[in-house]
């Protein structure tokens, strides 16, 4: 399949194949579906080569807005381009802000229709190439490339160290962005599987109905839609190691499943009726106490007392302050590779700004703090602390309190406060936010249209 892929999804027959004639024939190749259920088939078996999705909002079997995340997590790197045949502005805006790169109403030109897949796929191709810079840019990771003197740091990694030559499963337990992943790859490559296949699986990225069958495959004809036999991520694994991300997501049927593999190396294929034999050393992470979540229910005690063979508290970056310069000064030689700019490192009093921050989204929430001070700051400059958001030189608003001199503690600042970090920390994602918080999306817009912060 050609690069510059397209994919429509509409359930009018004459206008998604019109749609598709005008697109060809600028020289796109277009993959089309009826409905959302073969539209999110089609992305996950094309998602490499897909880089515009044109979906209708009303489709027989969901609506378009909603469907917005389930298209990012099978294709991350392409945009979306939402199409309805009555448009009207509070629903562009809500597309956008779901994540949409353009609305259209049908019936728009064909001139305006191919002006906005244009500039949506040349975003796409950016992104692309970005992603694959920073792919070539990063470092393989092992316990060496660890950066940090924090004696917490230290301790994880010892016992990181220790587990990584033998067959122990392993679950990390931390907060998110603190880099559990990151250990997990450094155990598999200090193991005895370096070399065989690494797969990485995010479970909170996946609904519940389709991870199972993205773990476990399926066989031709298991349900509607399955036109083909299809190898799942632990079979893709076999061999090496598969690491479950924020595995407390996982619904208790694949949970049930999960445990059959660890229990019997076998598994079996939705739709077969004969195991399958795998091998695999699972790594697990989790940022919830999957051990209360045991005791209350909301996980298989059996599933987390296999999972929890070998255990490894992975330290939030505030337990650690230490290592926040180092890890800056690194980020900052990566991002101006990444970016081709010469910047020496940072100054005193931004460091120092850096260190007072409590970090609530971790070493994640660092380098992309980071990421937007490099981008504004003057080339061949150090960074200062006039490159970072006003709210690290300023303790007000939505800033997090300043240790120095916390005067204001009313319960409404510091919940700014904490909204604000979680904000921060979520690359400004308020769906992702309000998850994080425990409230409603509604909620946070009428929270931050009452702090002035909207």
């Amino acid at each position: 399949m050609p690069a510059n892929t397209l994919l429509i999804i509409d359930d009018e027959p004459q206008l998604r194949q019109l749609l598709a004639r005008v697109l060809e024939l600028e020289g796109y190749a277009v993959l089309q579906a009826p409905d959302a259920r073969r539209g999110l088939e089609t992305l996950r078996q094309h998602a490499d080569e897909v880089l515009v999705v044109l979906s209708d909002v009303k489709l027989p079997d969901g609506h378009g807005v909603d469907l917005l995340p389930r298209y990012k997590t099978l294709a991350p790197l392409a945009e979306i381009v939402l199409l309805t045949a009555y448009g009207t502005v509070p629903d562009g805006v809500q597309a956008m802000k779901a994540g949409a790169f353009d609305y259209l109403t049908k019936g728009d030109s064909d001139g305006q229709l191919l002006a906005v897949v244009a500039r949506a796929a040349d975003k796409a191709r950016l992104t692309r190439r970005v992603a694959e810079l920073e792919q070539r840019l990063a470092l393989p990771y092992d316990f060496d490339s660890f950066i940090g003197p924090s004696a917490a740091l230290g301790r994880a990694t010892a016992l990181a160290r220790q587990v990584a030559p033998t067959e122990a499963t392993v679950l990390l337990e931390g907060p998110t962005g603190s880099g559990k992943e990151l250990f997990a790859q450094a155990i598999h490559g200090a193991s005895g599987r370096r070399g065989r296949p690494w797969v990485a699986v995010n479970c909170s990225a996946f609904p519940k109905e389709l991870l199972e069958s993205e773990l476990f495959g399926y066989r031709k004809g298991a349900f509607t839609g399955a036109l083909a036999d299809k190898k799942g991520l632990l079979e893709t694994a076999h061999g090496g190691t598969l690491f479950l991300d924020e595995i407390g997501e996982l619904a208790p049927e694949a949970q049930a499943k999960l445990l059959r593999v660890l229990e019997t190396r076998q598994f079996t294929r939705l739709g077969d009726t004969r195991p399958t034999a795998v091998d695999v050393r699972l790594l697990a992470a989790t940022n919830r106490d999957l051990r209360a979540e045991a005791r209350a229910g909301h996980f298989r005690p059996d599933l987390y007392y296999r999972l929890a063979v070998f255990t490894i508290a992975v330290p939030a970056l505030r337990e650690r302050p230490a290592d926040v310069a180092p890890l800056a000064r690194h980020f900052v030689r990566l991002l101006a590779a990444k970016l081709g700019k010469r910047l020496p490192g940072l100054d005193d009093e931004a460091l120092a700004c850096l260190g007072r921050y409590p970090w609530p989204g971790n070493v994640r929430e660092l380098r992309n703090v980071l990421e937007r001070a490099a981008i504004l700051a003057p080339d061949n400059q150090p960074l200062t602390a006039d490159d970072l958001p006003p709210e690290f030189q300023h303790p007000a608003g939505l800033a997090p309190p300043d240790p120095a001199d916390p005067t204001d503690q009313r319960l409404r600042t510091v919940e700014a406060r904490h909204i604000g970090a979680v904000l921060r920390a979520t690359g400004g994602n308020k769906t992702e936010a309000a998850r994080q918080l425990g409230i409603g999306v509604k909620t946070l817009y009428r929270k931050l249209e009452e702090y002035g912060a909207g």
